[in-house]
């Protein structure tokens, strides 16, 4: 890693997965951008000396002009319109149209490198139309496009199957010419998922599935405790890899989609069943020392830990990006 000082700035800055990556790299992190009021109370809890800006981004000609210049602009932009998830709606959704916002700063800032982070199905949404127009988009404004999806176990010790596509471009060629993606990390050495449980006896009992309408089910099919369930529409699915499915914006609303674990089998054979907690979603991004504030909801958490990104695999990209910049 070079010794070069890079400055960044945020859009859709969330609870600031990304620029946390960016700091670990060595950037100066100037701005940040975010009107989610639950994101920014995680956000200025866990990073007070950032500029975090409670504005939102469709509204840039309010503020764009007070925005310090930076090397690189990242945005980690709103995915639902373009996930299965999402119903695909794309370009027709407010949140999907919330790109072509993204390009107001570029040509505004003019940045020396780009990050854009979305659902791998961004690649393929609309038979790939949508894609194309991202693309079109960038490369009308004089930027170089590299992308490739990515899946978080596939580049760091993190145990999760997340797969998200990563969008890098450069407004020079010879950044663009020196950029390449990181090598892929060796999976005999991701960490056992143990490794980001809280201790048992620290879990409140409010995450236990006791209770659970379909408790009788999920008694019956989970058998490991080596192993993380994802309850999906009607039955629990077993992760055959031992790892943490992919964590969703809305695994906190219903007994749908929180990853779920076999915690322990008493003498009489009975199953204590729990969901991951808050704490242990976020540990899976990364972020197993961000603060989380007691005023909110446990629903909130979970979207957020859900729309975060994993923060390794950023890290490795910011790394990539830096040495791209560093040719003169």
């Amino acid at each position: 890693m070079t010794n070069n000082k890079y400055t960044v700035g945020g859009l859709f800055s969330g609870i600031g997965g990304i620029e946390k990556a960016f700091e670990q790299a060595k950037y100066e992190v100037k701005w940040a951008i975010e009107n989610d009021k639950n994101c920014n109370l995680v956000y200025k809890l866990n990073f007070p000396n950032h500029h975090l800006i409670d504005k939102d981004v469709m509204d840039y000609k309010d503020y764009i002009s007070s925005l310090d210049k930076v090397d690189v602009l990242t945005a980690g932009f709103p995915c639902q319109a373009f996930s299965i998830a999402g119903y695909r709606k794309g370009f027709k959704d407010e949140r999907g149209n919330l790109f072509f916002s993204i390009t107001k700063f570029i040509k505004y800032l003019k940045p020396r490198a780009i990050l854009l982070e979305n659902v791998k199905n961004l690649e393929n949404h609309d038979d790939g139309n949508t894609f194309r127009i991202i693309k079109k988009e960038l490369t009308d404004l004089g930027y170089i496009v590299h992308y490739k999806v990515m899946n978080t176990c596939d580049y760091t010790d993190i145990p999760q199957n997340r797969e998200r596509i990563f969008i890098i471009a450069f407004l020079y060629k010879k950044h663009s010419e020196a950029f390449k993606f990181p090598n892929k990390f060796d999976q005999r050495k991701l960490k056992p998922i143990h490794k980001f449980f809280v201790p048992d006896e620290q879990v409140d009992n409010k995450f236990d599935y006791n209770d659970f309408y379909d408790i009788k089910k999920l008694r019956k099919i989970m058998d490991d405790i080596n192993t993380l369930y994802q309850y999906r529409r009607t039955d629990p699915r077993k992760n055959m890899s031992n790892m943490c499915p992919a964590l969703t914006a809305n695994m906190g609303t219903g007994g749908h989609n929180v990853p779920l674990r076999l915690v322990k089998i008493n003498t009489d054979g009975t199953k204590i069943i729990r969901k991951l907690t808050p704490k242990e979603c976020f540990s899976f991004q990364g972020l197993k020392s961000l603060k989380l504030p007691s005023n909110i909801s446990d629903t909130q958490l979970y979207k957020q830990a859900g729309n975060s990104v994993t923060v390794p695999l950023v890290k490795k990209l910011a790394v990539s990006i830096k040495k791209a910049l560093d040719i003169d």
